[in-house]
């Protein structure tokens, strides 16, 4: 049977697709071993428990966002090998949703219910930018993907101290995400001003304090 060339309405179906299997299904198997399966787990006491289950379920929510944004931009790209870099990244992100999931099962907590809103918001966002240019696009990507590494290199501060686990995987999730914004950049990603920047931060803040209650 001959490959058939898929049409606009087969990629809006297969997005619609993709958007339900990450916002209400468990994450795809990872390509990566998670960082924490080398180590040991240490016991923690209900407070820090509780503490990494919200933290772990707001980095969980911002990989369901990194996701819709990156198929978004991956739908509208107007140049092949931007829609081939957005591809690659969310790819990379898939590895960071599995191991969140993963550790917050095992802390004993659940993903953030809020999820499909943020999925579809996200999702919005990513078309939108990349249907008015590739540089906006990658431009959003890069401001984007700073704030994400604004929140891991926090959230290193403020997760329990022994917990081990949820430390190792959020460490290599900053290594990610730094070089994402930085590939983005490279590839003539628009410089956001900062009053820009400063509207997505409160957004984001919008989207940690939400989810790390629900």
């Amino acid at each position: 049977m001959s490959n058939r060339r898929l049409t606009a309405l087969d990629n809006i179906l297969t997005q619609i697709d993709q958007g339900l299997r990450t916002a209400f299904s468990s994450a795809p198997q990872p390509e990566r071993t998670s960082p924490a399966d080398t180590l040991t787990d240490i016991d923690l006491n209900d407070k820090d428990r509780a503490r990494s289950i919200g933290l772990m379920r707001v980095n969980h929510t911002g990989e369901v966002c990194a996701q819709a944004l990156y198929q978004g931009q991956a739908l509208t790209a107007q140049v092949p090998e931007v829609r081939e870099q957005m591809k690659h990244s969310a790819a990379e992100e898939i590895d960071h949703l599995a191991w969140c999931e993963q550790r917050i099962k095992k802390l004993g907590g659940e993903t953030s219910l809020l999820n499909p809103i943020w999925y579809a918001m996200s999702f919005g966002i990513g078309a939108g930018t990349g249907l008015i240019s590739d540089k906006l696009s990658l431009g959003f990507v890069a401001a984007t993907e700073d704030q994400v590494s604004a929140h891991l290199s926090k959230h290193l501060s403020d997760l329990p101290k022994k917990d081990l686990l949820s430390r190792a995987i959020v460490e290599e999730m900053l290594v990610d995400e730094q070089r994402h914004a930085q590939a983005a950049r490279e590839a003539g990603g628009y410089e956001f001003p900062s009053p820009v920047k400063k509207l997505m931060t409160l957004a984001s803040s919008a989207m940690t304090l939400s989810s790390y209650h629900l």
